[in-house]
């Protein structure tokens, strides 16, 4: 998997950096019975009113059925690599041997023609998925779930990744993509490998009308702001305006939001990096 430059023969394309959707099927078409209609909102709520700035427009797009649980026991073959619109890593359309379809996040290196497994205890190879009890420790997982049979929700965009370092007792303990070192009940089932489409962050737009096709508008600088609309606007020339802080003041860059009082603080061993 690699991205490519494409010759400056536009502006737009001058600094354009792509993905060379090397890891894709490029002939796969969309399941059609995974695929739900998807609406925009626009940035508002059920009465009209903008409750989230910067959204709107984009292209449109159908929603693909993921199957996080992965509830759907035994071995299933990869029928595909798919792209999806809706998330950063590829997916991977599984099909079971009574004949149903699945779609799942793709990891790492899953090509059409594998056989992939999910069971309460399987071989550790990639695209397998079993409970965090039976995986050997040392192994890199994603598509992590927080509790038994939710789902993942974890480590589940390109490129990321945790390590599974140690059990004690009912719990694992993981070390997830930010750093943070956290206990996780050994029932829950994660995904063994890496999230596919590992060079994601490498890619640069090359326009603004490209933020525009996903649905992204633009987003105005709080320093040249009115003060009325902002706690950094307003000053005279390029002012700064203080300290870094949120639309209602909440102080950016390096302020914890996080609730000290919060029930799961109990489960971290060891809080992110900066």
């Amino acid at each position: 998997m690699s991205v490519r430059k494409l010759k400056p023969i536009t502006p737009g394309q001058r600094f354009r950096v792509v993905n060379d959707f090397a890891a894709v099927d490029k002939n796969a078409k969309p399941e059609k019975t995974l695929l739900e209609g998807k609406s925009k909102s626009g940035g508002r709520n059920n009465t009209g009113k903008m409750t989230m700035r910067y959204i709107g427009g984009g292209h449109k797009q159908k929603y693909r059925i993921i199957d996080f649980k992965r509830d759907k026991e035994g071995a299933a073959t990869v029928e595909s690599v798919q792209y999806d619109p809706n998330r950063t890593a590829f997916i991977a359309l599984l099909s079971y041997e009574d004949g149903e379809k699945r779609y799942i996040i793709a990891q790492n290196g899953l090509k059409a023609g594998q056989v992939v497994v999910s069971a309460d205890a399987t071989e550790p190879e990639v695209g397998n998925a079993m409970k965090l009890k039976n995986i050997p420790l040392g192994t890199v997982i994603s598509c992590i779930e927080l509790r038994p049979g939710q789902g993942a929700v974890m480590a589940r965009s390109a490129g990321t990744y945790a390590q599974l370092v140690a059990r004690d007792g009912k719990y694992a303990i993981v070390k997830l993509p930010s750093g943070e070192v956290r206990m996780i009940l050994v029932e829950c089932k994660a995904t063994v490998g890496v999230v596919s489409n590992t060079d994601h962050q490498l890619e640069v737009s090359g326009k603004a009308g490209r933020s525009r096709w996903q649905g992204r508008r633009p987003r105005t600088r709080p320093m040249v702001m009115n003060p009325v609309d902002h706690p950094m606007g307003g000053g005279e020339g390029r002012a700064t305006g203080g300290i870094p802080r949120s639309r209602n003041g909440i102080p950016a860059k390096g302020y914890k939001t996080r609730d000290k009082k919060k029930a799961s603080n109990k489960y971290i061993v060891e809080r992110r990096k900066k």
